[in-house]
């Protein structure tokens, strides 16, 4: 197993950064271009391994995307909300939102598809928006009977209509059948059954949906409906920095007292996980915004925070790393879903943080972290192949000696660049 040493800071850093494009407006880009009518060319996209799964699927699905790293760009001939493959078997790794979104839109098609991914995956559930699509009379099933990947969709078309959703395990299905709604003759409505959580993406795929010509009608997140009649307009769609990695940058900031800024991130922004930085503002950071940047200084002494991250649960992990360092304790709490995304994060989360020092107490939706910036030490740091994880914990390394992190490749599930990027920080 491979290891990266984090090698601590030797004053705080002072920089500006450019950071890859978001892997949820990616994922949704993509998705979206190819059931628009006409090419696509989606720029400053995310080249990782969720929106390459994602990309290789609609390639065969007969999805024509051409894909060029260097220029951070996908170009997608899409097929007007039509599914060209009569069948397939789409293997999309641990990429979630690949899984999901990839389900609802091989209903549109006429024939037998399956989709699978790793180990990991066939683990996480998927019961709920397949509940959804059979609402619709779509044939979707997991093949093993357990609510998990594989997942067999035998498509005769896909009408629209009613139906329900339940909200309480991922935004993600409910985004999914949103999605597909331009492409069906009679639109979709579902009524939402419990909670929505990461409700801002909901947000997120409603304003990549109005990007590319289509509405989405809200009532107050109970009952959403995809109007029919619409169709997806075929165009040049420009991709803004992820949030989510932003946050670790951020984080940074807030335990070393430096300043970071990251371009191309505005006040205007639909991604929820930039509202992390109004908890590093809770916890005495300083904050500004702009049209076209965010900017964190950290202070001399954190505060300690009592916050519900049900709605920005992919930041949830860079809390916990940074918690310790807080002058009074950190309650994370509404994160109980995310003991089904790439691993048990409440249970990983307090496995490492015990590893390098910290007292924490775990709870069924959260955790307590108290203050231990006196006790932490080096250790090797378990990743649990979850890309949040590496990234999250390595901060620890930038204020403690001898951080180690396994298989920091894991990374590359979402942002391949973070270790260089890390090394920014140091100058």
């Amino acid at each position: 197993m491979t290891l990266y040493e984090v090698a601590p800071l030797t004053r705080p850093p002072d920089l500006t950064l450019s950071l890859p494009g978001s892997k949820s407006y990616t994922s949704r880009a993509l998705l979206i271009a190819a059931m628009a009518e006409g090419r696509s060319t989606i720029r400053q996209a995310l080249f990782s391994d969720d929106t390459r799964y994602m990309a290789a699927a609609l390639a065969a699905l007969g999805i024509p995307v051409r894909a060029d790293e260097p220029a951070r760009e996908f170009v997608v001939e899409g097929a007007g909300g039509r599914v060209p493959a009569g069948e397939a078997s789409l293997f999309v790794g641990n990429a979630g939102t690949a899984a999901r979104f990839l389900t609802s839109f091989v209903a549109l098609g006429r024939g037998r598809y399956v989709l699978d991914g790793s180990p990991r995956m066939r683990q996480r559930p998927i019961q709920p928006l397949l509940d959804g699509l059979q609402g619709l009379g779509v044939r979707a099933r997991s093949l093993h009977g357990n609510g998990c990947p594989p997942v067999v969709v035998e498509a005769a078309g896909l009408a629209g209509g009613r139906t329900r959703m339940d909200g309480s395990q991922s935004s993600q299905f409910l985004s999914s059948l949103l999605l597909v709604g331009p492409a069906t003759p009679l639109g979709i409505e579902a009524d939402v059954v419990g909670d929505i959580v990461s409700r801002p993406f909901v947000d997120l795929t409603t304003s990549s949906m109005r990007a590319f010509g289509a509405e989405v009608v809200n009532d107050g997140y109970r009952r959403l409906v995809v109007p029919p009649g619409q169709r997806y307009r075929a165009r040049d769609y420009t991709v803004e920095p992820d949030a989510s990695a932003a946050s670790y940058f951020f984080g940074a900031a807030a335990i070393t007292g430096g300043r970071v800024r990251v371009e191309g991130l505005g006040w205007a922004s639909a991604q929820g996980d930039l509202g992390f930085v109004d908890v590093l503002a809770r916890m005495g950071c300083r904050v500004s915004r702009g049209e076209s940047f965010v900017e964190v200084a950290g202070p001399e002494t954190l505060r300690g925070v009592d916050v519900d991250m049900r709605g920005i649960s992919d930041t949830a992990l860079t809390l916990a790393a940074i918690a310790p360092f807080a002058a009074g304790p950190v309650l994370i709490r509404g994160i109980a879903h995310t003991r089904h995304q790439e691993s048990d994060r409440v249970a990983a989360a307090a496995t490492e943080l015990r590893r390098l020092g910290a007292r924490v107490d775990e709870h069924p939706d959260g955790l307590a972290i108290y203050p231990a910036a006196g006790q932490l030490h080096g250790a090797e740091v378990s990743t649990y192949d979850d890309h949040r994880i590496a990234m999250a914990f390595a901060l620890v390394g930038l204020r403690v000696p001898s951080v180690r992190i396994q298989d920091p490749e894991c990374v590359a599930k979402t942002f391949p660049e973070f270790f260089t990027t890390l090394e920014q920080l140091g100058g």
